[in-house]
Parts: structure tokens; sequence; C-alpha cells
């Protein structure tokens, strides 16, 4: 049997994915992941993918396309060409899998699984109703369980991704404490000067520090670092970051694809978490955390992605003596 799985969106949503794939390919002779541009470098870390096909939805993203015919016509022939007996299209929960589903079924895949809420008409054979309130991880695996593919004897369910050893050549030996200060969501990060006094406490208290950020974050990276971090904003490519990660003793980090990264090296996680989205859908899964945040500011649950408060309160008022005693917290084994 050859199986295509969908998850069109973000780095950390297709990590958040890894589960339910593990379980397709528990059961499938190959698995194939279709997913965003930004999704990519983590489809290419998720054990059990055996294909990475990259399409660039124009109902995804923050940035999405638009609607060209000649571009679904070429995204239809190379899913076509997988010759995929069977999909499991993966969605967040308040988005629609139809889209996707209608392209599946003009590809000529027979069986097609998704979540919806909306009448599919001819577009499902498998139509899913998640949990209220079930995390986006434990939701895709309800849904592969739903359409044939029970989690495998002996997978524990978490995040995972492939080998990720420790990258003493970038961070200098362990322990250490990893800061990501950035986030691709301008409201889900916080302040960079509270991140900066936060590396200085946790320095104050004995602790190395590795500042990570992408290359368009190098400016943020070296003001958090200061004289007392170590600044690799820019020097990390995903599995460098993953084996960063993965020697750490705790991540402190907003609600972005490193969080989801961390918990899939089981690295504790210190969660800045602003709640324009839940956090009993979206926190770090499967690892011990602390989150930090008030979680029932103005802006819950209204996706916002510039922040609708003045001041910018869910994460500006965490200090970092908060974050500080957090990762006391974490590295003692709490939480």
């Amino acid at each position: 049997m050859k199986a295509l799985v969908v998850r069109l969106d973000s780095f950390g949503d297709v990590l958040l994915a890894g589960p339910a794939v593990r379980a397709v390919a528990g059961r499938a002779d190959r698995v194939t992941l279709l997913c965003g541009p930004r999704g990519a470098p983590a489809a290419r870390l998720l054990p059990g993918v055996d294909e990475v096909l990259v399409w660039d939805a124009p109902w995804a993203g923050f940035t999405p396309p638009p609607v060209r015919r000649p571009d679904i016509d070429r995204l239809v022939n190379r899913v076509a060409a997988a010759r995929a007996d069977t999909a499991l299209v993966l969605t967040s929960f308040h988005q629609s899998p139809l889209p996707a589903a209608l392209l599946l079924r003009m590809a000529g895949i027979a069986h097609i699984a998704a979540d919806s809420e909306d009448a599919p008409g001819s577009l499902l054979d498998v139509r899913h109703r998640r949990a209220p309130h079930a995390h986006e991880a434990q939701a895709a695996l309800d849904l592969a369980e739903a359409a044939g593919f029970p989690r495998p004897a002996g997978d524990d369910g978490r995040l995972c991704v492939r080998h990720a050893p420790g990258a003493p050549d970038l961070t200098g030996p362990a322990p250490y404490v990893v800061v990501h200060p950035g986030a691709s969501v301008e409201a889900r990060r916080w302040s960079p000067e509270r991140c900066a006094h936060a590396v200085r406490l946790l320095a104050g208290a004995g602790h190395r520090v590795v500042v990570t950020g992408g290359p368009d974050e190098r400016e943020l990276t070296a003001l958090v670092a200061g004289r007392d971090g170590l600044d690799l904003g820019g020097r990390t490519q995903p599995p460098q970051l993953a084996a960063v990660l993965a020697a750490a003793g705790a991540v402190v980090v907003g609600n972005t694809g490193p969080a989801h990264l961390a918990a899939a090296v089981g690295t504790p996680v210190v969660s800045l978490f602003s709640p324009v989205v839940p956090a009993e859908r979206w926190g770090p899964y499967g690892v011990p955390h602390v989150l930090l945040g008030e979680q029932r500011a103005p802006c819950a649950d209204s996706r916002a992605r510039q922040c609708p408060v003045p001041g910018h309160p869910c994460l500006d008022e965490v200090t970092g003596e908060d974050v500080a005693a957090a990762v006391e917290k974490l590295l003692k084994g709490g939480a």
C-alpha cells in the first residue's frame, strides 16, 4: 500500500504530524508527505517519510500565492505520479481539509480521510470528528486510527525526529540552556529586552546560555545574547538546531516551531505562550514544560498575528525572574 499524508502549514505543524505519519508508516509500504515550503525542512526530519512533495497552497500560510490553473494542474499531476492508494489530510482545528481533498480526488486517490466539520460530499471516505480539546498531535493520531492506521506497538506517540546528536562544535560542551527569542508571528514574541534580561539572570546563576535564531534574526539574537550568551543566530539549519536543542538542559521559547522541535528531541521547555491560540492544542507535547503567559488575556483564541492589546500584557508581564525560576524547576526535574 502507498499512502499520502498532507500537512500544508508551517514547520511546527509538520512536526506535530509526526506521530500520525509513523502510524501510517506502520502499515504502508511507502509514505509520501505533501507539505508547504515552510514545513518541508521539518518533513525531511520525520521518521517514516519516504518522499517529500512541496507545494505552496493558495489557502495556507502567511502569504499564500494566488490561484493559478497551471500550478493546480502540476500539483495534481505530481500527486497522481505518487500513485497513492490512500491519503490522510491533516489540518488544524480551524481549517477545512476539503480543498486539498478535492485535488487528491482529481489526482485519482481512491480513499481519503480527514477531520471535517463541513459536509464533504464525495470528497472524503472517512469523515472524522476530532475530540473538542485534543492537542493537534493527538488529533492527528486519532484521525490516523480512524482511517485504519493505529499507533504501532511500542511507539509512545510522542514527537520525534531522525537522530539528532549534540553539536559541541557549535555550542561547546553541555550543560547549557537555550533561549530562542524569535517567532514567525509577532503576537507570540516575548520582548527582546526581557529575553536579554533572562539571559543575564541565567548566566548569573551559573548557566551557560546559547541563543538561537534564523538567518533573518541575527540582530535579535545578538541583542539577546549580549556579553553573557553564545550567539548562534543564523548558524543552524533545522538538523543542526535539533542537535543543539537535544543537548540542552532546557529551552526557553515562544509558541513557534523550535518549541515543537525541542519536544521532538525530548528537551524540557519553558513555553512563553501567547494565548492567541489555545495552549491545550498547541503547547509543548509529551515533554516536561512550564507554561508562562496570561492565558485569559483579551487576545485569547483570536489567532491574531499582531498583538491586539496595547502593551502585549499576555507575555510582557512575564519577567526574567519568572523565566529563570521556571528553568531551575525543569532542571531539577519539575513540571
